[in-house]
């Protein structure tokens, strides 16, 4: 009967020899799916990355023909003859150009009184109430008040109550003292702020440290000085955001207007456009009414250009955070 001993390093049958340098010989160079300099991996997360930026362009250009369209087709309407506006099939570009239009739609109503107390009331609200806005907010993030937090809750639950229910109580309070037809309705309640950017400020300010308002104390600066001073520049973006959102919302309201102003002279842009629209609708006469909101759109356009750089850094600084 023999017996068999394996000595301690033996090689074992069928296994691998093992190189010197502890490798395996004719092993393939790389893992499966990369090539021997290892870059393979490399080229399709780099083709991948291509094609998702190529993908998420489509689809952002579609939303913007989408959102742009009733604009371009608002414009083009503007320019068209009375006929041209119920052609089949629909002609975006209009033959022949009226420019005629814009030069009637002065003179059809009172557009430019319109104008200017749409720029009062927009104005005045939007730059004195943003600044009572911010305040309220820095006070509610870094200054140090019993019951803050209380108050907060309190204003927060004020968006809850809709405007149609105070309506009516607060028409009967303005008419009390005599503020039924003039703007003081539109204007006085949004110089003390607008509870959703004092929200959205304050959430902004809770991302600044503390001790750098403390240090701004010891220093000898006064709560108004850090706020001139430290707080507006660095929520600038943010307010920025807010500003050109509240202006749209003052710019484009209908329904306060209409309860408190009955002059045409007193009355805002958009009881102008709509009574033109109740006034040429009925005549087809489109052209003219669409020339008029146009010219509505401008002044909001034109504050979203201004302050085009502001947003982006609003919305960069705050995806950043955190």
């Amino acid at each position: 009967m023999s017996t068999s001993t394996s000595l301690p390093g033996a090689v074992q049958a069928g296994a691998p020899l093992l190189d010197p340098q502890g490798g395996i010989p004719n092993a393939p160079a790389g893992r499966p799916g990369r090539t021997p300099d290892g870059t393979g991996h490399a080229l399709t997360r780099t083709t991948r990355y291509k094609l998702g930026n190529v993908l998420v362009t489509l689809i952002l250009s579609l939303g913007a023909i989408v959102m742009l369209g009733p604009l371009i087709w608002t414009f083009s309407t503007s320019l068209k003859t009375h006929d041209a506006i119920f052609a089949l099939p629909p002609q975006w570009i209009p033959d022949p150009v009226v420019w005629e239009n814009y030069l009637r739609v002065w003179s059809a109503g009172p557009l430019l009184s319109g104008i200017r107390n749409s720029l009062i009331v927009a104005g005045t609200v939007t730059v004195i109430g943003s600044l009572t806005s911010s305040i309220a907010a820095f006070a509610f993030a870094k200054m140090r008040m019993p019951f803050k937090n209380a108050v907060f809750l309190m204003l927060l639950a004020g968006l809850m109550i809709p405007f149609p229910t105070i309506m009516i109580p607060q028409f009967m309070v303005f008419a009390e003292i005599g503020w039924v037809d003039t703007l003081l309705p539109l204007i006085v309640p949004g110089l003390f702020g607008n509870i959703i950017m004092i929200f959205f400020l304050k959430q902004y300010l809770e991302n600044v440290p503390d001790s750098i308002i403390e240090a701004a104390k010891l220093d000898g600066a006064s709560y108004l000085q850090i706020f001139s001073r430290l707080i507006f520049p660095a929520i600038r973006p943010a307010m920025a955001a807010q500003f050109i959102l509240w202006f749209m919302a003052v710019w484009n309201d209908y329904l306060a207007p209409i309860i408190y102003l009955n002059t045409p002279e007193k009355q805002t842009l958009q009881l102008v456009i709509a009574s033109f629209n109740a006034q040429y609708a009925s005549q087809t006469d489109y052209p003219l009414i669409m020339a008029a909101s146009f010219i509505a759109l401008l002044p909001v356009l034109i504050v979203f250009i201004i302050f085009q750089r502001q947003i982006i850094e609003s919305v960069a600084l705050t995806g950043g955070k955190g």
